[in-house]
């Protein structure tokens, strides 16, 4: 008898295991891809927000600030996941030179453990700048 109450709280604390490490991974895999896709995400909306007139007539690269947002956003919608909320901020556009700044607050679901309702928040912070050679300099 006292051995199967020992298999009992073995497989008990098996159990609990798999569950904790199941909410753990769901929480830090969606960082990790959250991270990726905004890394990528920021990088083509810039490239799509380049103003090629501006760059023919002054030989300096210029972004257009509303189409970086909208393009950011599209793209954003179409990849990220459907099971978080998420709340995205931009920081410091600058048209020229160019560079941006995005932060995107991934609210997960709420765990509740033991009673306690448990959330989490992560923030990822991305800053991106395009570098180039302007026109008329040599490329060596």
């Amino acid at each position: 008898m006292k051995n199967a109450f020992w298999a009992y709280w073995l497989i008990l604390l098996g159990v609990f295991i798999v569950v904790i490490m199941l909410l753990v991974q769901s929480v830090t895999s969606n960082n990790q891809q959250d991270y990726f896709l905004i890394k990528e995400l920021t990088e083509a909306s810039m490239v799509d927000a380049v103003d090629y007139s501006y760059y023919r007539q002054y030989g300096e690269i210029k972004i257009n600030k509303e189409k970086l947002i909208e393009s950011f956003l599209r793209r954003f919608a179409e990849n990220a996941s459907l099971t978080s909320t998420y709340e995205i901020k931009f920081y410091d556009i600058y048209e020229a030179p160019p560079k941006v700044s995005v932060e995107v607050k991934g609210k997960s679901n709420t765990f509740t453990i033991v009673g306690e309702a448990t959330d989490f928040d992560i923030v990822n912070r991305i800053d991106a700048i395009i570098e180039g050679n302007a026109i008329g300099e040599n490329n060596k």
